[in-house]
């Protein structure tokens, strides 16, 4: 790899699509999702810029390891979910920019890159020897077992269908032969994968492992200053990627035009409308109901859409 090459891979990660591109953009998301909430709820709700003034202020402080805690679990996990969530970004929105910009294998190395942020919050939660925190990072544990297996079919559906694990040869597929969703197979994967991402973004109904109003947040319980404002930014810069990854992969292509990238954002929108509406008119689940939903109706709709794509349908 020469310097320009590294130059260039350090600037894709670092400013644009990745860290300071999609966490700004995540966290703007975060204040439409509070100010919707709001608007549904009867009240005013806060101004644009409070998302960042709250990561602002965090990060001004000091981050405080609880006495007797795993330092090195507590002090890493939130770096770990600050780094699932960037390379995410930089693969599903270099995807966009220009499909051909992938790698051999890209869509399986971000379904691992996209369970870390998750990873972190039980690695978090385990090492801060704290009661709450230990709660949470178990039930966070069973959560990442359920959903991550229906996530997973619903993208091997679509590696069926497509004959290729490579995002170029997907959004091409798409191009030629019309969104994946207009296929019952990938219809019902969508619906899977949507299942899922609410559960991967920690939103109700599946706020199971934080829970503040029971465990105080869960594995976030000890977490203070700067340790906290990296776990926010890495749901919010989740809030950008998993939908923009789901808009790739089911609704439709995408093609260097200016109307195309239209429309990618407006599927995008889409999928954030859905997600945030489900968010605040959905209780939360117990543990064992959402287990059962993702064991049960989640999988058995998983495993219809991959016999269905076998077949061709």
């Amino acid at each position: 790899m020469d310097a320009r090459q590294l130059l260039l891979g350090t600037f894709y990660t670092l400013v644009f699509p990745g860290f300071l591109f999609t966490a700004t953009v995540g966290l703007f998301l975060t204040w439409v999702d509070r100010k919707v909430t709001a608007i549904v709820q009867s009240r005013k709700g806060p101004p644009w810029y409070q998302p960042y003034a709250d990561i602002g202020k965090l990060l001004a402080k000091r981050m405080l390891i609880p006495h007797g805690s795993k330092a090195f679990g507590f002090l890493i996990a939130p770096l770990l979910a600050v780094t699932g969530a960037t390379l995410s970004a930089v693969i599903v929105l270099l995807a966009v920019l220009n499909p051909e910009s992938g790698f051999l294998g890209d869509l399986i190395v971000l379904i691992y890159l996209s369970a870390l942020p998750s990873i972190a919050l039980v690695i978090g939660g385990a090492a801060s020897r704290s009661p709450f925190g230990a709660i949470g990072a178990g039930r966070e544990m069973n959560m990442i077992l359920s959903y991550e297996a229906g996530f997973l079919l619903s993208m091997i559906t679509v590696m069926i269908k497509t004959q290729s694990i490579l995002f170029s040869d997907i959004i091409a597929y798409q191009n030629t032969n019309g969104a994946m969703v207009f296929s019952l197979s990938g219809l019902i994967a969508f619906v899977v994968a949507m299942f899922a991402m609410q559960a991967k973004l920690g939103f109700l109904p599946f706020d199971i492992a934080e829970a503040e109003s029971e465990l105080i947040g869960g594995p976030l319980a000890e977490y203070s200053g700067s340790g906290l404002a990296l776990f926010r930014l890495s749901r919010a810069m989740t809030f950008v990627s998993i939908p923009a990854w789901l808009a790739l992969m089911f609704l439709g292509g995408i093609e260097q035009t200016p109307l195309s990238l239209l429309g990618f954002l407006l599927k995008f929108l889409a999928i954030l409308t859905v997600c945030i509406l489900v968010k605040i008119t959905h209780a939360r689940l117990k543990l064992d109901q959402a287990l059962r939903l993702f064991w049960g109706k989640i999988m058995i709709a998983s495993l219809a859409a991959i016999i269905l794509a076998l077949i061709g349908l």
